[in-house]
């Protein structure tokens, strides 16, 4: 995901410009490092689609110290996937997000206890039906944790809105399905239809219900520190994305 560990200090590269600035580049927006076009690591300019997306990247630029953090970089490292990866494997990243429809977890409604039931019913059940409404998306609603396989139109159906989107949209669309387990939760948050944070709680209704029972481990709370990062990018990438 978007969170990654950070390299040691000898495997760093130091800062090498002294102004990083949003602006032109190959009919596009870029990164101007000293007026010089930041390029992917395959060679091929970073040109993206939105002066607010390359304002983005350009601040992370900006921001770096003496060295350069590529982890510290989410916006940038989503750009250089969307240049140099999605293009050849869209139809690989369609079928993985057709694959988190498939047991996408707003369909696995707890059987027990009623509060969370309910919960789960006021909470997801509206996202279901934003879904078959917005999207033509008809997923079926189970009870419990056994898996039961989606209808093979409605994994056709996300591979085919997917694949529609633009390498941008694409890339973050992937990254957001991973985050949430959830196909439904990144179209959403893709069409500005939910907030990053507010599509993350969606995901772990199950998990925080829980810890207001029994608590939270320092493990679980650090992990979703880390989630709320990643969905917080994953928010300004789209929003960004829309802008123009």
């Amino acid at each position: 995901m978007l969170t990654r560990a950070k390299p040691a200090a000898a495997e760093r590269p130091k800062r090498f410009y002294k102004t990083a600035e949003p602006g032109p580049v190959d009919g596009g927006f870029g990164v101007l490092l000293d007026g010089r076009a930041v390029r992917a690591p395959s060679g091929a300019r970073l040109a993206l689609p939105t002066a607010a997306l390359a304002a983005l990247a350009a601040g992370e630029w900006a921001a770096q110290g003496e060295h350069i953090v590529l982890p510290d970089m989410p916006v940038t490292r989503l750009a250089f996937t969307a240049v140099d990866r999605t293009p050849h494997a869209r139809d690989a990243i369609a079928i993985e997000i057709a694959g988190r429809a498939g047991a996408d977890a707003l369909c696995y409604f707890a059987d027990g206890p009623e509060s969370l039931v309910e919960l789960e019913t006021a909470r997801w059940g509206p996202l279901l039906d934003w879904a078959a409404e917005a999207l033509g998306l008809e997923l079926v609603r189970v009870s419990g944790l056994m898996h039961r396989p989606q209808p093979e139109a409605s994994l056709q159906r996300v591979e085919a809105l997917a694949l529609a989107l633009p390498d941008f949209a694409l890339t973050g669309l992937v990254n957001a399905a991973g985050l949430y387990g959830s196909a439904v939760l990144a179209f959403a948050l893709e069409r500005g239809r939910l907030g990053g944070e507010e599509a993350l709680e969606l995901s772990r209704l199950d998990e925080a219900f829980q810890e207001a029972r029994w608590g939270v481990d320092a493990e679980a709370a650090a992990r979703t520190a880390h989630m709320r990062r990643d969905a917080a990018v994953l928010e300004q990438w789209f929003a960004a994305l829309r802008s123009n």
